[in-house]
């Protein structure tokens, strides 16, 4: 189509006309604090403030459907804040006169990326991406007063300082693991931690969905993995192994509503990585279908925690066939790359007597050799299988860090999980091989441990301590070279549900924690010293929380 002239001054007018009606406020000569946590990479505070109550929101035309929503998301979150009417309108030719924030498309920045500028003129974002904009919309919020995270009316000023920032993440991968098995959690907790995982810039969602304790992923192909799998008829007690609440405990997710919450989490910027854990930790699928198992069960889907010595058997081919159907079930819901298949913590006491899996071994020419057994390299043939399978659906498989004992293809990435130190023997093994990896060492990551050394303050939990302290002391540079850090995709944190059975229990085990995650994933090793960063949290972020509704430890 060819632009006129008496074209382009059409739109100009019109674009005018439309956005003249209202008037920027500014406060030049007020001084604001701001509080941001990840911290960006630049941010310069100036003298001078601008205020979104009544204003007029102008988004580029360049930018998708789910970043007009969550701009208008914005925009009644203001206006309900501040009982005025906060509008936004979509233009080609911004900035547009009238508009307090104008969002203009720069497709010089890199992905993720954003830059603010703030003074008498009004506020402006420019960034190339979805996600872009919505973290610096992130930020934005963080710097209007606590009640904006309310979603009743506020007399609080909601004003922003006047500043300049350039800011974009360290790592591509910020994640957040959510353990769905050993404890059900509907929807709506689900997307719950969502919306916090992007108002602190994290972008991945791992969703644990498959253990010993319960199979929470309706297949249609398999549904006795629902009827049966979901459902445990008790529930050990505290840490007493011998105990048995006697209280059924299951729930699952329809494909329905899972593909819900990946349309939810791309609307956020949030891509979901899907866990199947096999061949271990399969017991609840042993429970609906016992010919899968070695010995044929029967089997029960566990009540208590800890590693079971009943895993898939290697040797059969309706095994293969059980793991090819069921994974293209789930592949085909969840759009990203990542497919998580778990394999860790599988005993091979079952395969070492199983006449299936020795046959398997036999006809694969699999031999005890450099130390690892032929069980072993059994579990490399199920993964290199379903890498396979998953690889013809689009997919990319990632795995515990037990993937990798023996022998592994190349284009694995690895979660690193196990331990931390000596680095150059663990993590640097994996890194030389070029493998990606994805940093959760248990020591810095796993959520699920107590917040305190004072255990009998902590709720009922696994008997471990990461303080927050700890957390965000993190170093991820120690001991490795350039070339290794190159495969270093990222952070995440472990929320194990063993002991977390309601989501107020969640809640209080992700909060404060969260913002450490945060701070290293975006900032990496590039961030405050702890005593700053605690300050900025009681500070700014408890509120935060407050209005937010959540439990949170504040001590």
């Amino acid at each position: 189509m060819k632009i006129t002239k008496a074209m382009t001054a059409a739109a100009l007018t019109l674009c005018l006309c439309a956005c003249s009606s209202r008037e920027i406020h500014v406060s030049p000569d007020i001084q604001l604090e701001a509080s941001v946590i990840p911290y960006p990479q630049q941010f310069d505070l100036h003298k001078g403030a601008l205020y979104l109550d009544n204003s007029l929101i102008v988004l580029s035309k360049d930018f998708e459907d789910r970043t007009l929503a969550v701009t208008r998301d914005f925009a009644n979150q203001l206006s309900e804040c501040t009982s005025s009417q906060v509008e936004v309108k979509t233009f080609c030719c911004i900035p547009c006169k009238g508009a307090s924030l104008t969002i203009a498309y720069d497709d010089e920045l890199p992905d993720e990326a954003y830059e603010i500028k703030v003074d008498e003129s009004g506020a402006t974002v420019k960034s190339s991406s979805h996600n872009g904009v919505l973290y610096a919309l992130a930020t934005l919020r963080q710097m209007l007063p606590p009640a904006i995270y309310s979603s009743e009316a506020s007399d609080a000023e909601f004003a922003i300082p006047f500043c300049e920032i350039q800011d974009s993440p360290a790592y591509s991968y910020r994640g957040v693991m959510l353990d769905c098995a050993r404890h059900f959690f509907p929807v709506e907790n689900v997307k719950r931690l969502l919306d916090a995982m992007a108002a602190y810039k994290l972008n991945r969602f791992h969703w644990h969905l498959t253990d010993d304790q319960g199979w929470r992923i309706e297949s249609k192909k398999y549904p006795k993995l629902t009827e049966v799998g979901s459902m445990r008829s008790g529930t050990m007690v505290g840490r007493d192994w011998n105990s048995d609440d006697h209280i059924p405990h299951g729930g699952y997710y329809t494909q329905e509503q899972l593909r819900e919450v990946v349309d939810y989490a791309w609307k956020l910027g949030i891509t979901i990585v899907p866990e199947i854990d096999l061949p271990g930790h399969m017991v609840a699928a042993l429970a609906s279908y016992p010919e899968l198992g070695c010995t044929g069960g029967p089997y029960e889907v566990l009540k208590v925690w800890g590693i079971s010595d009943q895993v898939l058997c290697a040797g059969k081919d309706e095994t293969y066939r059980f793991l090819d159907e069921v994974l293209c079930e789930v592949a085909d819901i969840f759009p990203g790359e990542l497919f998580h298949i778990g394999g860790d913590e599988c005993p091979k006491v079952e395969w070492e007597k199983c006449p299936h899996c020795q046959a398997k071994i036999a006809e694969l020419g699999l031999v005890d050799k450099d130390g690892v057994s032929a069980e072993q390299y059994l579990q490399n043939y199920v993964t290199h299988h379903v890498q396979k399978t998953l690889a013809s659906k689009g997919k990319r498989i990632i795995g515990w860090d037990e993937i990798t004992e023996g022998e592994l293809d190349k284009g694995v990435a690895v979660m690193f999980w196990r331990g931390w130190l000596p680095v150059e023997k663990t993590l640097g093994k994996y890194t030389a091989d070029g493998y990606d990896v994805i940093m959760t060492p248990t020591s810095y990551f796993y959520i699920d441990y107590l917040q305190s050394e004072d255990m009998d303050s902590e709720p009922v939990g696994f008997q471990s301590v990461l303080t927050i302290d700890k957390m965000y002391s993190f170093d991820l540079t120690k001991g490795l070279s350039p070339e290794q850090l190159s495969h270093i995709k990222g952070v995440q944190a472990n929320l194990w549900a063993e002991y977390v059975s309601t989501w107020e229990h969640a809640e209080y085990m992700l909060f404060p924690r969260l913002f450490a995650l945060s701070c290293i994933a975006w900032d990496g090793d590039e961030r405050p010293d702890f005593e700053s960063f605690m300050g900025e949290v009681k500070s700014h972020q408890f509120p935060v929380l407050d209005n937010w509704g959540y439990n949170y430890r504040n001590r």
